[in-house]
């Protein structure tokens, strides 16, 4: 029996759920439309400030965006790409706040400079060319660089203080860059939605089934607390459950879903929220990863507000477990296995030996090899200062590959049903900081009539006003359009 029928239903109460629904919110206010969450609140999963990077990831400070090519030159594709992405989250926040959709934009952004730091000559000489290939470029033009260790104590004392004066060290900044606390933009835009009408939440209901009901889709769910059954039927869903979303979409039954596995990486953080030592360090700084590292377990030394309260986070120091989630079960990797993907995963596990063996280093570490590893970004760390807490899961993508039989994938897919009735989001890095672009993608393949429409053609460039258009190519419209981003957020000031 359907208790409730909606237009939309979003399946996780995340960054990528949240920022779908306030898309399509503000392209068509009459959708009904209905979110489950499985935890008691919204954004508490991956989303939160605690589980996540945070970063609003721009390739500015990342150096696993720009690898060396075998002739030495930079491949910049991908820091190219994912810069673009973010500028468009940054247009439609910066919309959402002019239309008083969204409240002072430092409750959940703060102006933070990206860093790149790196020590010895080989790795001196690499950040010297890649600051050369990026600052040319009208997208990271502006990019400061310095082999300076003076000038290098004005962008991050924490990290040159006890540091040999003898070694060889180098880091490019840009000052532009945010720390953006994702647990608190996903709430402000779902109570947006809220308020907005026809949008209903259910918090503490865990999806048991999606199933085919002619044209449409009906979604049972079960309350986590009272066991009461939930049923929604639903002209579109999209799964945008975190890691849980490979296991929703297998539940759909949709070819499309067929090959598709996944990788669980856990993480670490060190934590230190003395404040006497926050308030020396205002950055992000990356360094380089070790050799096998997923993207997201890059080391940095990060400023953080999360929820108003300032800290440093170290790390994230990898791990291995079979969850899904960090709030999920250890059967769920078993649970994702089907004929399908069988092979595909094995091959990658057969493969994969370099990230296999760095995740068993990571497993194996100490208090003490992590404070070690610390202390080559912060010289001077006490243990007595740092905290360890548990980051949030991740699922890297496992797909077919007709040359190998499967392969491992660090970035996010949109997998969508062929009629467009049902789209997931797959995958991890860069997440949150990307949602904007993965959710058009979303829209593009599920609701691409109503998108060629004059009306939301008209409403998706008055939010996003470089839709359509290559941030990469056209200098004058990037200019433009992060101008007025930046000063709206607050950013930098309007007279810059």
């Amino acid at each position: 029996m359907i208790t409730k029928h909606v237009d939309v239903l979003l399946v996780g109460a995340g960054a990528m759920s949240s920022t779908l629904g306030i898309l399509l919110k503000q392209l068509d206010p009459s959708l009904t439309i209905a979110m489950i969450e499985r935890l008691d609140d919204v954004a508490k999963e991956s989303t939160s400030g605690w589980n996540n990077a945070g970063t609003g990831h721009a390739a500015y400070c990342e150096l696993n965006y720009t690898p060396e090519k075998a002739d030495g030159s930079i491949n910049t594709t991908k820091a190219f790409d994912i810069n673009a992405s973010f500028e468009l989250s940054l247009q439609l926040w910066a919309y959402l706040v002019d239309q008083g959709a969204l409240p002072d934009p430092q409750s959940f952004l703060s102006p933070t400079p990206h860093v790149s730091f790196v020590w010895g000559e080989d790795n001196v000489e690499y950040l010297r060319k890649r600051f050369e290939t990026l600052s040319s470029h009208a997208q990271f033009a502006g990019m400061e660089y310095s082999a300076d260790p003076e000038v290098l104590k004005q962008w991050m004392p924490l990290v040159m203080e006890g540091r040999d004066p003898n070694e060889k060290v180098a880091a490019t900044r840009v000052t532009w860059g945010t720390d953006v606390d994702f647990g608190s933009l996903a709430h402000h835009m779902i109570e947006h939605c809220k308020q907005a009408g026809n949008f209903d939440l259910y918090v503490s209901h865990e999806v048991t089934a999606i199933q085919r009901q002619g044209i449409d889709w009906l979604v049972r769910a079960k309350n986590t607390h009272t066991g009461a059954d939930l049923a929604i039927g639903a002209k579109f869903v999209f799964l945008g459950a975190g890691g849980a979303a490979l296991l929703l979409l297998q539940k759909s039954g949709i070819d499309e879903s067929l090959g598709y596995g996944g990788f669980p990486v856990s993480g670490q953080w060190l934590v230190c929220k003395n404040q006497a030592i926050v308030k020396q360090h205002l950055a992000k700084v990356y360094g380089k990863a070790a050799i096998g590292a997923p993207p997201m377990s890059v080391p940095h030394l990060d400023t953080r507000i999360i929820d108003g309260e300032h800290a440093l986070l170290f790390g994230p120091f990898a791990g291995f477990t079979t969850k899904f989630l960090k709030e999920g079960s250890f059967l769920n990797l078993f649970a994702s296995l089907r004929p399908s993907n069988l092979l595909p995963m094995l091959k990658v596990g057969f493969t994969s030996f370099d990230l296999i063996k760095y995740l068993i280093t990571e497993v194996l570490q100490t208090r003490k090899s992590r404070m070690v590893a610390l202390r080559a970004y912060y010289p001077k760390a006490q243990d007595d200062d740092w905290s360890l807490a548990i980051a949030g899961q991740r699922v890297q993508i496992i797909k077919k590959d007709p040359k190998t039989g499967g392969k491992l994938e660090f970035g996010t897919e949109v997998v969508a049903a062929k009629d467009g009735s049902l789209a997931a989001l797959l995958g991890a890095s860069p997440g949150a900081s990307v949602a904007v672009t993965a959710m058009l993608e979303v829209i593009e393949k599920c609701f691409a009539d109503r998108l060629k429409t004059p009306e939301w053609q008209a409403r998706i460039k008055t939010m996003i006003p470089s839709y359509g258009q290559s941030l990469i190519k056209d200098t004058e419209l990037l200019q433009r359009v992060r101008h007025h981003s930046l000063t709206t957020l607050k950013i930098i000031p309007p007279s810059t």
